[in-house]
């Protein structure tokens, strides 16, 4: 379990915070993350890791020279908001541009793909590389869908060195996406693990049983078998990876044999000594392997093998110098122009001016705080039943990230509110808001879902039942191009859509705006429960798709709640909320 916290909502910013307190000489804290103490040269790309936390040392233990520039944070299991990026993009480019890497999640590809977006209408190059390399998530012929876990820690490690060495943006790029390709992994687990808080963990595994195939976080194994002795482990990962192994001609690979949180040195070693043995006696020769904890998942009892298949390049960048709080390989010598802890001031961002509503602007938007502190409330409530949801096939974040996101955005709405501004305004501060403090898939789509609604309210008169459809409808097309999520996908587009299409029809047919969101909040609440009948297609669920069989869709669950909630805010039925 994951005893030692104080607040579990706060449980990221305090481990931050203690992080950058016992590593001063390595790491300062940025808004939303970490950088280098020490500026590296003018003219060096930059190399920012990123994704949840709960893995250390990854990501943030590996900022330092000669590996990462920085390190984005997201809160536990939980991609960090496209907010986050930038602001750590910012602070680490040294006019070279900025190489994000991160594994293969719905919810890092569309927050650090939004940073992108931003970096670069400033004027600062910035990419992504995806890094792509458990082999249990999806076949071999659809490499791009498989999860990134412990390969991370080899793409980030020859990404950096690369940068280190001088080599410019495309090159730093280059040298990547080939390490990605040349890297494949395959975990197990023996036992779950426990969010902060939380009184179990998001899974277990049956006594004598082992979780093959398991994810970084908390998801358990797309499989379980028997559990085998050291050596009978030892040769089933061995044999998944060198079934995998790609068409390089090499017989050269490095190795990480990584526990995920649980799982002692002592017994990474005793499996370590049958999987060097296996690999000698199938011609694979391993170079400078690492055999311990370098990617976990919080206090899950697990373990995996990663191989890299090298070339003089990849080989020389991995064992290139490095020096981080958590890793630390060979002498780094620091250049002269790194030896200045001062930083320059990052440049402000435009402040923001208020724009003061008329009455009709302000009324509608007192309407929509209202709304928006009932979802609140209910998500609060509401939270561990999500959680549950989620961890069926997902990684059981979801219901702390939706309390998270819809707190923050309650906050931000009352405040904009108080400006006299109107109902747009208060819905863009609420979504900013949301996806900044929720993260993840989640974070970002509900943000701009709750943007794209406010474009479409007026400032100048009360909202008809009109623009309630435009409203929806311009927040289902958001959603949809961020999340490229279809009908049956099993996602919240599964309740999304009939949600809007009802709404249209019932004000097509003459319902007052009231009337029709009630209907149509019923008609999105029973496609929600449908959702139990959909095997997912996208998302972290798609590896355990047949474990998600029986169950709703966590994302479409919320959704249709908090329609239904808001329905009663527009009917003025707030009895519920005195119970």
């Amino acid at each position: 379990m994951t005893r030692l916290y104080d607040d579990p909502a706060t449980f990221t910013e305090d481990m931050v915070t203690g992080f950058v307190a016992a590593h001063p000489s390595y790491v300062r804290q940025v808004p939303g993350g970490v950088v280098r103490a020490k500026r590296p040269r003018q003219g060096k790309v930059a190399v920012v890791t990123g994704g949840g936390s709960g893995h250390y040392p990854a990501f943030c233990g590996v900022v330092g020279p000669g590996f990462a520039d920085g390190s984005v944070i997201g809160n536990v299991f939980t991609s960090p908001s496209a907010d986050d990026a930038y602001s750590v993009g910012r602070a680490v480019d040294r006019g070279a541009g900025v190489v994000f890497s991160f594994g293969n999640y719905a919810g890092d590809n569309m927050n650090f793909g939004l940073a992108v977006e931003r970096l670069e209408r400033d004027g600062i190059r910035a990419h992504n590389v995806v890094v792509t390399d458990d082999v249990a998530s999806a076949p071999a012929a659809e490499q791009n869908k498989r999860r990134g876990v412990v390969g991370d820690f080899v793409v980030f490690k020859i990404a950096s060195a690369a940068a280190e060495e001088g080599y410019d943006f495309d090159e730093v790029v280059r040298v990547a996406e080939h390490a990605n390709a040349r890297t494949r992994s395959l975990g197990v687990a023996f036992d779950g693990c426990t969010l902060p808080g939380q009184d179990k963990p998001l899974f277990e595994v049956p006594e004598g049983r082992m979780g093959l195939g398991l994810g970084i976080h908390g998801e358990p194994g797309v499989s379980e078998r028997e559990m085998p002795s050291a050596s009978e482990l030892a040769k089933i990962l061995v044999d998944g990876l060198l079934a995998e192994a790609p068409e390089t001609g090499s017989r050269r690979v490095t190795a990480i044999l990584n526990g995920l949180g649980a799982t002692k040195y002592e017994e990474l070693f005793v499996v370590w000594g049958t999987v060097s043995r296996l690999l000698a006696e199938a011609g694979v020769e391993v170079v400078a392997p690492e055999v311990g904890e370098l990617v976990t998942s919080l206090d899950m009892a697990g373990c995996s093998l990663t191989l890299t298949w090298l070339d003089d390049e990849l080989e020389r960048l991995w064992q290139a110098p490095a020096d981080t709080p958590a890793y630390r390989k060979g002498n780094v010598e620091l250049a002269a122009a790194d030896a200045a802890v001062e930083d320059e001031e990052l440049p402000e961002l435009p402040e923001k001016v208020a724009v003061v509503a008329p009455p009709e602007g302000q009324a509608t938007a007192a309407t929509v705080v209202q709304g928006l502190r009932a979802i609140a409330d209910l998500l609060h409530d509401k939270e561990e039943e999500l959680g549950r949801l989620d961890a069926i096939a997902g990684d059981g974040d979801h219901g702390r990230g939706m309390t998270r996101g819809s707190a923050a955005a309650i906050e931000a709405a009352e405040e904009a509110a108080k400006q006299g501004v109107g109902p747009a305004a208060v819905l863009v501060a609420a979504g900013d808001a949301w996806a900044a403090k929720a993260g993840g898939t989640s974070g970002v789509l509900w943000g701009a879902a709750l943007r794209s609604f406010g474009d479409l309210l007026p400032d100048h008169r009360a909202a008809l039942p009109g623009d309630l459809v435009a409203g929806a409808s311009a927040a289902l097309a958001a959603v949809q191009r961020l999340g490229r999520a279809e009908l049956g996908d099993k996602t919240l587009v599964d309740a999304l859509v009939p949600f809007v299409e009802a709404l249209r029809s019932e004000v097509d047919g003459g319902a007052s705006g009231r009337e029709a969101w009630a209907r149509a909040a019923e008609v999105a609440t029973d496609a929600a429960a449908k959702t139990a009948d959909l095997r997912p297609r996208t998302g972290r669920a798609r590896p355990l798709a047949e474990r998600s069989v029986g169950t709703p869709d966590p994302g479409a669950t919320s959704l249709a709640l908090a329609l239904t909630r808001i329905g009663e805010v527009l009917a003025g039925d707030r009895k519920d909320e005195q119970k």
